[in-house]
């Protein structure tokens, strides 16, 4: 990836830094200059802003930022910029909250691979989770173990890696069928198979 000097040599980051900075001034003004009076302490802590943030990209940058005032009225530190941009990376990829993809783990109906899911990522941290430990456990243990397989998941997404729900399990009816079939209807498609298979 790009070295922190090749990140500084980039216009279209620096300039994202920069309009960070300019947003963050005009929105937390006493905190921003209390914290960062001193025009060289400034551009030094520009620097370190620049060279971690640059793998996120000018857009989740900028995204991250407004993320950052819309979510505290507190000056962000690094750590809450990086949160931040990871947040509006997820969310501009389509990827629900960790809450919201625990609460969507928890109430998919079986057979899990037919669900309609927001996003694959959700699927593949509540099958690593386990369904039962899902079902069975209260939120204030469960949601721990969600959040992390979760996190993980995502990870694996903004690195690049792209994930699929795996074909569900009883060929392409139970995809069709997101209830169970009464018996009657079970009949009826028994019969149909038959006749097209001659089974």
């Amino acid at each position: 990836g790009a070295g922190p000097t090749e990140a500084r040599r980039d216009p279209a980051l620096v300039d994202a830094i920069n309009q960070v900075f300019a947003l963050f001034r005009l929105n937390y003004h006493n905190q921003y200059y209390s914290a960062y009076g001193d025009a060289g302490q400034l551009s030094q802590v520009k620097r370190l802003w620049l060279d971690s943030l640059a793998g996120h990209g000018t857009e989740a940058i900028l995204l991250g930022a407004r993320r950052c005032i819309e979510t505290s009225e507190y000056l962000p530190t690094l750590h809450r910029m990086l949160e931040c941009c990871r947040e509006a990376t997820l969310a501009a990829q389509g990827l629900p909250d960790a809450h919201a993809a625990y609460r969507e783990a928890c109430l998919a109906p079986e057979p899990k691979q037919a669900a309609r899911w927001s996003h694959p990522a959700v699927f593949h941290a509540g099958r690593e989770a386990g369904w039962f430990f899902l079902a069975s456990t209260p939120e204030p243990k469960a949601f721990p173990v969600f959040e992390k397989r979760y996190r993980a998941v995502c990870d694996r997404i903004v690195a690049g890696e792209v994930l699929q729900l795996p074909a569900p399990e009883h060929g392409p009816q139970a995809a069709a069928a997101l209830v169970a079939p009464d018996a009657d209807e079970q009949r009826a498609r028994l019969a149909t198979l038959r006749a097209e298979t001659g089974v």
